[in-house]
C-alpha cells in the first residue's frame, strides 16, 4: 500500500500527528466551541511544539470544562491555582490567565456578533483562502489577515493573540489552506 504524500511538517512516526492532519487541520469549522479550543490551545502553545498541546488536548478538555467558553470565563482563582497544579496541561500562570480573560472576552464577542464565527470568519471574507504551498519556503508565519484578526482581538481585550499564533488558529480553523500541493489533503480541503 503507498503512503499518500503530506505536508512535510507532519511527523509520520506520530500516529496522533498524522491524525490530526489528515482529518482536522484545515478543515472550516464554525462551531463556536470548537473555535474556543482551538483558540485555547493555539495560545498554549506559544514558544512550544503544536505537538506538545496536541499530546495534552484530552487533558485540557477536561482541565477547562469540554471548553465550555460560558464555564471557563466563571473559574475564580481558586479553580486557576488548582489548574497550575495539573500535570496534564501546559502550567503557565500567564496562559491560564489568558484563557479564562479570554473566554470571557469570547463570550463579548459572540454577544456582539452573533457568534464567535460570524466574527472570525469575517476576516477572510467569509469563506478559506487557498494558498499555493508548493514548497517548505512558500509557508507564512502571519498574513494581512491574520495581523487584522490579532491587532482586533488585542483591542477587545484577548491575551496570546499575536499574529503568529492568530494564524496558526487560521490554519488549523481551515480559514486557509495551507496543506502543500501535493498532499493528499489539499483539494480534499479546498472543495469543502
Amino acid at each position: 500500500m503507498n503512503t499518500p504524500c503530506r505536508c512535510h511538517w507532519v511527523d509520520l512516526s506520530k500516529p496522533d500527528y498524522v491524525a490530526y492532519h489528515d482529518t482536522e487541520w484545515g478543515v472550516p469549522v464554525y462551531d463556536d466551541n470548537k473555535l474556543f479550543e482551538f483558540l485555547t490551545l493555539e495560545a498554549a502553545q506559544a514558544g512550544l511544539s503544536w505537538y506538545t498541546v496536541l499530546k495534552k488536548r484530552d487533558s485540557y478538555r477536561a482541565a477547562f470544562a469540554n471548553f465550555d467558553p460560558v464555564k471557563v470565563a466563571a473559574f475564580d482563582e481558586a479553580k486557576a491555582a488548582e489548574l497550575l497544579q495539573n500535570p496534564g496541561i501546559i502550567r503557565n500562570r500567564l496562559k491560564i490567565a489568558a484563557a479564562i480573560n479570554n473566554a470571557a472576552r469570547f463570550l463579548e464577542v459572540q454577544a456582539a456578533f452573533g457568534s464567535f464565527s460570524n466574527y472570525q470568519w469575517q476576516f477572510v471574507g467569509g469563506k478559506p483562502q487557498q494558498n499555493h504551498i508548493a514548497s517548505p519556503a512558500d509557508y507564512r508565519a502571519t498574513s494581512p489577515e491574520s495581523d487584522a484578526f490579532s491587532k482586533d482581538l488585542k483591542q477587545r481585550g484577548f491575551k496570546f493573540v499575536g499574529s503568529t499564533i492568530i494564524y496558526a488558529h487560521m490554519q488549523a480553523c481551515g480559514m486557509v489552506n495551507d496543506h502543500h500541493v501535493n498532499c493528499f489533503r489539499h483539494p480534499a480541503v479546498a472543495a469543502l
